[in-house]
């Protein structure tokens, strides 16, 4: 009898643990999700674009006129002072001449050196006759001295004086003119390389700094041929840097003036502040990664201090507040998601979730503004996936495993 009692009593208790690991196998199961709460505190939404130090006022030093530049010596990040001679310019070398060219100036020397010749001959014969006339001249005076010689025969041996002096300065002009014309010629018979037959070859042009400050690109270092405006060098101080970002031009409407902006990044170990000066008010187009194109418009920020070993043209990333609140209900950004259009939240009230609609104000990488529909401290379920719906048991992930169920 005690054996029978035995037997029953051990097939109740294999029953109620195959009853009970049944019920514990169909039962609904909680599902593991990550919770956040709802705070209050202060929020700012904010831009993040990257942006690319430099000097705000580049002076270009550039070519005056067309001519031979020497090696320039200067390197980048040199001093120099206002007035330091940054470059030399000299006259371009004459051109080569080919041989139809060169004949034809060769013969026109030659003809020129003929005319010179001839206007010789022109000279030496009115000094000649300026002679006779002035001979003819003094013995007219002796004789009128006397009344031999009337008046009348005085003035014009007086008058052919005159014009056989006239004539002896017209064939020196015309020597001088037919000497102009010569050297002319010669002149553009000179070759690369020949020496100069005056001192013009060694004239030259200095290009002197404009401010003091440093040497922020060399743009011409080896001796050429330089045009009219050609950039030799660039000039700055260091000392005054300013941040240009581009920004979307959708972005860049709610920047203005006076707005604040941190500056990171930019190889230092803490965050320098900065401040907007202007928003340019021209957009430009510019192809993103994506190969896609957008309207990009450049805020000019002013650094409130300069770090030592920040330069031109460094890469930054800014940060712009658009908007700041001191004390606003926050929800996480990653508890949010549409439901029929409208925000909602899955919020956790005793195990269990409900799904709840929420009326959000502004928002930025990490927290939304709550207008409406949550309280600070309550729990909301982060990165809600699609095992969840209203009414579903839940449990912290981040609980100890006893306590989920």
């Amino acid at each position: 009898m005690k054996g029978a009692w035995t037997k029953w009593i051990v097939g109740l208790i294999a029953v109620a643990v195959v009853g009970y690991g049944i019920h514990v196998s169909l039962r609904e199961q909680p599902v593991l999700v990550d919770l956040g709460t709802i705070s209050r505190g202060a929020m700012a939404v904010a831009i993040d674009e990257e942006g690319m130090t430099r000097v705000r006022d580049v002076y270009a030093v550039s070519s005056t006129l067309a001519g031979r530049i020497d090696r320039i010596a200067l390197e980048e990040g040199d001093t120099v002072s206002r007035g330091d001679v940054i470059a030399t310019i000299h006259p371009l070398d004459p051109p080569f001449l080919d041989l139809r060219t060169r004949t034809e100036l060769q013969a026109a020397a030659e003809a020129a050196r003929a005319a010179v010749a001839l206007a010789n001959v022109e000279h030496a014969r009115a000094q000649t006759a300026l002679n006779l006339a002035r001979s003819a001249y003094e013995r007219a005076s002796e004789l009128a001295k006397t009344n031999i010689v009337s008046d009348s025969e005085l003035e014009r041996a007086f008058g052919d004086l005159q014009l056989k002096q006239a004539q002896v300065e017209s064939a020196l002009a015309n020597i001088n003119l037919r000497l102009a014309e010569l050297a002319s010629v010669e002149a553009r018979l000179a070759q690369p390389g020949d020496e100069p037959g005056n001192g013009n070859g060694e004239c030259c042009v200095t290009l002197r700094a404009p401010i003091d400050g440093i040497v922020l690109g060399v743009k011409v270092r080896s001796e050429q041929a330089v045009n009219v405006g050609t950039v030799v060098a660039e000039l700055g101080r260091p000392d005054d840097l300013e941040v240009a970002v581009d920004l979307l031009s959708s972005d860049a409407v709610r920047i203005g003036p006076g707005t604040t902006a941190t500056i990171s990044d930019w190889g230092g170990d803490r965050d320098l502040g900065a401040t907007v000066r202007k928003v340019e008010p021209a957009a430009f187009t510019k192809v993103s990664a994506l190969g896609i194109e957008e309207q990009r418009v450049n805020a000019v920020l002013d650094l409130d201090e300069v770090p030592e070993g920040l330069g031109h043209g460094y890469r930054v990333v800014a940060r712009l507040t658009v908007w700041r609140a001191d004390d606003v209900v926050r929800a996480p950004i990653s508890a949010l998601y549409r439901d029929d259009g409208d925000w909602a939240v899955f919020v956790a009230e005793d195990g269990v979730a409900r799904v709840r609609a929420v009326e959000l104000g502004r928002m930025n990488d990490t927290v939304a503004e709550v207008a409406a529909g949550l309280a600070p401290g309550e729990r909301v379920i982060l990165y809600p996936s699609d095992l969840l719906r209203d009414g579903r048991l839940i449990a912290d992930r981040a609980a100890p495993a006893g306590d989920r169920n």
